[in-house]
């Protein structure tokens, strides 16, 4: 597994389709926008689908903070798509089935199995100013990034 970014490092690019067509394009954010880019183990799966729904829930807040949010599991578009459309989630869902971005990040597997769920905010200038892991506690993921995000100078 790779180095896993942590407070301070400069944070690896993504440059992957979302669900729903649009680009992302992490390094095109330096100098501009903030990013808050969690990983989570699968689609519609109970610890999963609040913690997606709780970053919809606080989207608006995100949006204030001129973020963007980007949730990535393994799961593929087709995947993503119904999770998206079923829980109304409006940020970007990224498939990882080749686990290169889970690597890149440092993102390994919980108990060996299931994907970590790992949040990192990245500033304007592409360094991490959070890196958070909390397997089951979902809600507080949202709440420490936007806590990070309202510090960022």
């Amino acid at each position: 597994m790779a180095h896993s970014p942590d407070t301070g490092d400069r944070a690896p690019a993504i440059e992957r389709d979302a669900h729903d067509g649009r680009r992302i394009d992490t390094a095109a954010l330096i100098g501009t926008r903030p990013a808050v880019i969690y990983f989570y183990p699968r689609d519609e799966t109970p610890v999963c689908t609040r913690q997606a729904c709780s970053f919809r829930d606080q989207l608006e807040a995100f949006n204030e903070l001129d973020a963007d949010v980007i949730g990535i599991s393994a799961d593929d578009d087709a995947s993503h798509r119904a999770f998206a459309e079923k829980h109304g989630l409006d940020f970007a869902l990224v498939s990882d089935r080749d686990g290169a971005l889970s690597k890149a990040f440092g993102v390994g597997r919980a108990l060996g199995v299931l994907g970590n769920r790992v949040t990192f905010v990245i500033d304007r200038d592409g360094i991490v100013r959070l890196r958070y892991q909390a397997q089951l506690a979902a809600g507080r993921h949202v709440d420490r990034a936007l806590a990070t995000l309202k510090a960022l100078p």
